[in-house]
C-alpha cells in the first residue's frame, strides 16, 4: 500500500514538475518577447505621459514629443504652455511640424511645406539599453537660420553618431519670425507678470526645464547639460548665457558663429526709440507698422484681438520683414523686454554677470562675402570706414596691396561679425578662470573648394560635428580625410559634454584659451588639426579696436544684423 502510494506520488510529482518547467519556459519566452518589445519600441514615462520610441541599430530615437502646448488662438505671443497629459501611449515615431516659415519658394500666402504654428516638439538620441543610473550627458541643439527658418529635425543634425559616444542628444524647434519675437502695445499691456517678446527665447527655456523634469527616465544627467547652437543657434547659446531664467538649466555651452558682441540679432529694445544706434527702432513701432500693413488700426486689444485672428500665412508673411521694398520695417528679431531679456550678452561680459561655464566657441574662415556688414564697394572704400585705423586695417587684410576685393570682404565680414566677438567672449570667461576653447574650422574638402573660393563658409563645420557626411550640401564623395575630421570633431564636442574639457585620447591636444599663449584649435584647409597660436590676431586686433571705437556704427552701416 506504501510502496503504491509512493508510486502515486512519483508520477504526481513528475506531473507537477513538467507543468512547472513547461510554466517557466512559456514565462521566459514571454518576458524575453516583451524585452524585445521593449528593446524594438521602448516606452519611456513622461511628465505628461508614456511615450514610445524606435530602435535604430544601437541607438534609441525618439521624434515629435511635445515639451509644450501648442501656441496658437489665445497663446500666440504667450509664454509657453504647460503640455496637456495623456492617456496611454503615444508614439514618438515621427518628427513633429517645423516652426511655421516662409522659406526659398514659398507663395505667396502659404507657408513653407511642413510647418506650423503648433510646431512645440523634441527629438531624442539615446544609446540603447540606457536607464536612470546611467546619468549620461545630455547635448541640447539649438538650430540656426536668423531666427526666421530652421528646424530641429534636419539630416545634418541626426544624433546617432553622439549617442554612439555615449551622450543623449536632443533637438526641438521653437518659434520663429514674427510669431518668435513680437512686441505690440495691448500687447505688453496685457498679463502683466509675464515676460514679452522673445518667445522664441522662452520656448528654449521650456525645452531646458523639459530636460531637468524629464531627462533621468531616458538615462541623462539633468546635472550635466551642455547646450550648443550655430549662427542664430549660436547667438541664442550668448542669450541664455546672459538670461538670468536660464541659470541652472544647463552646465556647458557651445557657440559656433554665434558672434557675442551686440548688433548681430542682439536685442531690440521694445518700447524706446533711438536708444540703440544698430536697433534705432523699437520693437512696438515694428509691431504697429506690421499691423498696419494688414490695415489694423490702433494699438488697445482690439487691435491685438484682430493680430491674433490673423492667420499663421498672414502672420508669416512669406518671410517678409519689411512693408515692400524701402517700406517700414515689419519683423523685429530679439527683444531686449527688461523682464526676461535684460540686457545683450556683451554687455553682460563686459560687466561680468554671464554664467559662468565651460565655453567652446568659434566660427569658419570665410564664413560670408558680399555686402553683408556695409555697402562698401571697393578695398579703399572699406579700408576708409576705419579711420584713424584705416593704415592697420590695410595691413592686416592686405599687406601686399594684391588681393582681390572679394577675399577682403569676406575675411572682413567673418571677422568683424564672429571671429572677433568670439575671441572677445573667450576672453571674458577665461579672466574668470572658467574653461574656454576656441576653434577656427578653415577645412574645405578638396572638391568644394572652387565653391568654397576663401576658406570655409558659414555652417560647414556642422555635418563634421555631428558626424553626418552624408548630409553635406554639394558634396559627391565622402574621404578618409572627411571622415577624421569628422570622427575628431565629434569626440571633441562628446568629450565637452561628458567632462568639460574636450581633449582625450588620440586626439590632438585642444589647449584652453586661458593661456596667456592665446592658443587655439585650427582645423586647416587641409584637414590637418592643430592647436597653435591664433594667426588672424593682426586682423582681430584691428577689429576689437573698431569695434571700441567711435567708427563701429560708421563700419557696420547696415544697422543690426
Amino acid at each position: 500500500m506504501i510502496a503504491g502510494l509512493t508510486d502515486k506520488n512519483i508520477e504526481m510529482k513528475k506531473i507537477v514538475s513538467e507543468f512547472i518547467v513547461w510554466v517557466v519556459v512559456f514565462s521566459l519566452n514571454a518576458q524575453q518577447a516583451n524585452d524585445i518589445a521593449e528593446i524594438d519600441a521602448p516606452v519611456i514615462q513622461t511628465s505628461s505621459g508614456q511615450v514610445r520610441g524606435k530602435l535604430v541599430g544601437n541607438v534609441s530615437v525618439f521624434k515629435g514629443i511635445p515639451y509644450a502646448a501648442p501656441p496658437v488662438g489665445e497663446y500666440r505671443w504667450r509664454p509657453p504652455q504647460p503640455v496637456i497629459p495623456w492617456e496611454g501611449i503615444r508614439d514618438a515615431l515621427a518628427f513633429g511640424p517645423d516652426c511655421a516659415q516662409g522659406g526659398w519658394g514659398t507663395a505667396p500666402g502659404t507657408i513653407r511645406e511642413g510647418s506650423s504654428e503648433d510646431c512645440l516638439y523634441l527629438n531624442l538620441w539615446i544609446p540603447a539599453g540606457a536607464r536612470p543610473k546611467n546619468k549620461l550627458p545630455v547635448m541640447v541643439w539649438i538650430h540656426g537660420g536668423a531666427f526666421v527658418g530652421g528646424s530641429g529635425a534636419s539630416a545634418v543634425t541626426s544624433g546617432e553618431a553622439f549617442a554612439k559616444q555615449g551622450v543623449i542628444l536632443m533637438t526641438f524647434n521653437y518659434r520663429l519670425g514674427r510669431l518668435g519675437h513680437f512686441a505690440f502695445p495691448a500687447l505688453s499691456a496685457e498679463h502683466p507678470d509675464e515676460p514679452k517678446g522673445s518667445y522664441a527665447f522662452m520656448d528654449m527655456i521650456a525645452a531646458l526645464q523639459w530636460v531637468q523634469d524629464n531627462i533621468a527616465a531616458f538615462g541623462g544627467d539633468p546635472n550635466n547639460v551642455t547646450i550648443f547652437g550655430q549662427s542664430a543657434g549660436g547667438v541664442a547659446v550668448h542669450s541664455l548665457l546672459t538670461i538670468p531664467q536660464a541659470k541652472g538649466l544647463f552646465h556647458k555651452a557651445i557657440s559656433h558663429s554665434g558672434g557675442g558682441r551686440d548688433g548681430v540679432l542682439t536685442g531690440r529694445p521694445i518700447n524706446r526709440e533711438n536708444a540703440d544706434p544698430f536697433y534705432p527702432v523699437s520693437a512696438e513701432t515694428i509691431g504697429i507698422n506690421f499691423a498696419r500693413r494688414h490695415g489694423i488700426d490702433g494699438t488697445d486689444a482690439n487691435a491685438l484681438a484682430k493680430l491674433r485672428a490673423l492667420s499663421v500665412e498672414e502672420i508669416v508673411d512669406g518671410g517678409q520683414e519689411s512693408d515692400g521694398e524701402g517700406g517700414p520695417r515689419t519683423y523685429s528679431g530679439p527683444i531686449l523686454d527688461g523682464k526676461l531679456v535684460v540686457e545683450t550678452a556683451e554687455s553682460a561680459y563686459k560687466a561680468g554677470r554671464q554664467l559662468n561655464v565651460p565655453l567652446i566657441i568659434g566660427s569658419c574662415s570665410a564664413e560670408i562675402g558680399g555686402s553683408f556688414v556695409n555697402s562698401a564697394g571697393t578695398k579703399e572704400e572699406l579700408f576708409s570706414l576705419f579711420g584713424e585705423l584705416e593704415d592697420d586695417a590695410k595691413a592686416a587684410y592686405d599687406p601686399e596691396g594684391n588681393k582681390e576685393f572679394d577675399e577682403v570682404q569676406t575675411l572682413f565680414n567673418t571677422d568683424w561679425v564672429w571671429a572677433e566677438p568670439a575671441r572677445f567672449a573667450a576672453r571674458v570667461f577665461a579672466a574668470g578662470d572658467t574653461p574656454a576653447y576656441i576653434f577656427h574650422y578653415g577645412y574645405v574638402p578638396a572638391n568644394m573648394r572652387e565653391w568654397m573660393r576663401y576658406g570655409a563658409g558659414h555652417g560647414a563645420e556642422i555635418p563634421y560635428v555631428f558626424n553626418n557626411l552624408n548630409s553635406r550640401r554639394g558634396a559627391a564623395e565622402t574621404t578618409t580625410i572627411d571622415e577624421e575630421v569628422a570622427r575628431i570633431l565629434n569626440t571633441y564636442w562628446a568629450n565637452f559634454a561628458k567632462t568639460g574639457n574636450p581633449n582625450g585620447a588620440g586626439l590632438p591636444v585642444w589647449p584652453n584659451y586661458g593661456t596667456a599663449k592665446e592658443e587655439i584649435l585650427d582645423i586647416q584647409l587641409d584637414g590637418n588639426i592643430v592647436g597653435k597660436p591664433d594667426t588672424r590676431k593682426q586682423r582681430l586686433d584691428v577689429i576689437e579696436k573698431a569695434s571700441s571705437g567711435s567708427n563701429r556704427v560708421r563700419i557696420q552701416s547696415r544697422g543690426g544684423i
